[in-house]
């Protein structure tokens, strides 16, 4: 009898993708509360751009979700 392992490592790299976007989006909003708090006109042009940020940090975390279940 050997000791054998059965699953997928799919939801392994999920939930490391999840922590990246999380760390990702904490450091998008620190840099936008760091650049309002020191300029806070400037907060119409930082709002959107931060935003984006945010968009585009969780699209990544969205397709890891994608590629666990495709590729699974």
């Amino acid at each position: 009898m050997t000791g054998e392992i059965n699953g997928s490592l799919n939801l392994i790299g999920y939930g490391l993708s999840a922590i990246g976007g999380a760390i990702g989006v904490g450091l998008v909003f620190a840099a936008y509360i760091n650049g309002v708090a020191r300029q806070p006109e400037a907060q119409r042009v930082l709002q959107p751009i931060a935003f984006l940020g945010l968009a585009l940090t969780e699209a990544l975390a969205i397709l890891g979700l994608v590629f666990a279940f495709v590729l699974g």
